[in-house]
């Protein structure tokens, strides 16, 4: 495709190829979009960043940048939110100036709605996705900020998308993903017992079908502690077996998904 950054599927292409099923079609969604992050990352480290289309920025300038697009927001802000603070915090900072009548829509991870729950519950539109995102904020469906750190990383750095077809295509995946998300009312506010270190060995633990005992050995308990913990889980989590803590573990981020 002449004049883009990639070639990009059409719509059509996207249906005829992905898999039966409501389920089969969310996850070559997620594909597409894992796939469309990682090509525009390595096409920024092949490329100088004056690059047509994309263009770079360091820790010292995301804010500012995410701020200045905001801004010039007429129709629409969409964005997806990982469990960075530091991201987290620009992107609340810069939707305090979102001009009015423009949409918003935050999709966020459950680490990431954990770090300022407060502030999302006061936004209008706030959906929490079970599984990995990339921080992406798309405005009015013709310029992108993408986060181009490592997962985990805090250092900021950044990119701006203005190439059309591959701005479209964000937000034509953006609107898949926000339809299976979650609200963030529905959205439990984890307790300390469920974000401690013993809490998620004991879920893995259970996912893995070990027996009570084989389990309370591995973690260097007595069995019936090991059990009581287990109790204390599913008390919190509103199981009512321990199969059901494990599916509610990971569609709130306790536990990554299964491979």
């Amino acid at each position: 495709m002449a004049g883009t950054l990639f070639e990009l599927p059409t719509v059509g292409e996207l249906e005829e190829n992905a898999p039966q099923g409501h389920a089969a079609r969310l996850e070559q969604t997620l594909l597409q979009a894992r796939g469309l992050i990682e090509y525009t990352v390595s096409l920024h480290r092949r490329r100088p960043a004056t690059a047509s289309g994309l263009t770079h920025m360091d820790a010292e300038v995301t804010a500012e940048t995410l701020e200045e697009l905001v801004l010039r927001a007429r129709r629409s802000v969409n964005v997806a939110l990982t469990g960075s603070v530091a991201l987290v915090e620009a992107v609340l900072r810069a939707l305090v100036q979102v001009p009015s009548g423009v949409t918003v829509r935050v999709l966020c991870s459950p680490a990431a709605a954990d770090v300022a729950p407060a502030r999302l519950r006061s936004l209008p539109a706030v959906r929490v996705f079970p599984h990995e995102l990339c921080g992406i904020v798309v405005v009015d469906g013709t310029s992108a900020f993408l986060r181009l750190g490592a997962k985990g990383a805090e250092d900021g750095r950044a990119a701006v998308v203005t190439d059309c077809a591959a701005v479209s295509t964000l937000q034509l995946l953006y609107a898949g993903v926000w339809s299976r998300g979650r609200k963030l009312v529905d959205h439990p506010e984890l307790s300390p017992r469920l974000r401690s270190d013993l809490t998620r060995r004991i879920l893995e633990q259970l996912r893995s079908g070990r027996t009570d005992a084989t389990a309370a050995r591995e973690l260097q308990v007595s069995l019936r502690t090991y059990r009581r913990h287990v109790a204390e889980i599913m008390r919190e989590l509103n199981a009512s077996s321990r199969f059901q803590a494990g599916v509610r573990a990971v569609e709130i981020g306790l536990l990554p998904k299964a491979p």
